[in-house]
């Protein structure tokens, strides 16, 4: 039986790998794509940056703790871009499968928090996951923008695909993020 930091330390040598998937955003330069390790941390930090943006029932504490994990399962299942070609519920099972074993490494207790605030990320119905999944749609508009397109060019993206894809849940738990942003990205699509 593995004692309790065992499973804690298997745990984080295993979240290690995050930094090996490779998202379709590059880096504000352009020069590489960006990893799923450095999404994590950055957008972690866009939600202590930006706590004044959050809505009065936001805990950001609870917001980092989401950011943190939620592309954790990406290790197994693969980042999957939002303008990419693929099937979402081919995606959805592989990322449930990895956060199955993933969050499984861990202790018991820390297990079942961490999956309950990756499934919160996930369904975006309270006001911290609603707040911290704009903060994730956020970023990626910002790289882009700074990259000269980024991804958005590779993919051929529209500003109304952005802003379905994008703007609708930005707007939702960031509205003037979302405002500031928009305005950024209009003038890169009407160039």
């Amino acid at each position: 039986m593995s004692t309790r930091l065992e499973q804690q330390f298997l745990f984080l040598t295993q979240a290690d790998a995050l930094k090996k998937i490779l998202r379709a955003t590059p880096v504000l330069a352009g020069e590489r794509l960006e990893n799923s390790g450095e999404h994590s941390w950055h957008i972690a930090l866009y939600a202590m940056v930006l706590a004044d943006q959050a809505g009065p029932d936001v805990n950001i504490a609870r917001v980092i703790e989401m950011l943190l994990i939620h592309d954790i399962v990406e290790i197994d299942a693969g980042d999957a871009p939002l303008h990419g070609q693929h099937d979402p519920k081919t995606q959805v099972l592989a990322e449930e499968k990895a956060a199955d074993r993933l969050f499984g490494l861990l202790p018991p207790d820390q297990a079942t928090r961490f999956r309950a605030l990756w499934n919160e990320f996930e369904d975006a119905q309270t006001p911290d996951a609603i707040f911290a999944k704009a903060l994730d749609r956020v970023q990626p508009v910002l790289q882009n923008i700074a990259a000269g397109g980024g991804s958005w060019t590779d993919y051929n993206v529209t500003i109304e695909q952005l802003e379905s894809r994008v703007g609708d849940k930005v707007a939702k738990g960031a509205p003037k993020i979302w405002d500031f942003v928009h305005a950024k990205a209009r003038l890169f699509f009407n160039k």
